[in-house]
């Protein structure tokens, strides 16, 4: 699998994060075939990448409360 090369990917805080600090999720819109997402408090820390299909599902079922605890 090739590497993305992330160094000028334009990164927004999920509307889920809190805003206070914790769990803080960003994404990025810059990529035509995956969604990067990333740790907002380790931003030179690892990044995992989504099929943008499979992170379409993933958004409606939190959004639907499918993955509430």
């Amino acid at each position: 699998m090739r590497s993305l090369d992330m160094t000028f990917a334009t990164w927004r805080k999920s509307s889920y994060s809190n805003q206070d600090g914790g769990e803080c999720v960003e994404v990025s819109d810059d990529f035509a075939t995956v969604v990067p997402v990333r740790d907002s408090k380790n931003p030179h820390g690892p990044v995992i990448t989504f099929a943008q299909d499979g992170w379409a599902s993933f958004v409606t079922a939190v959004r639907c409360g499918e993955l509430d605890a």
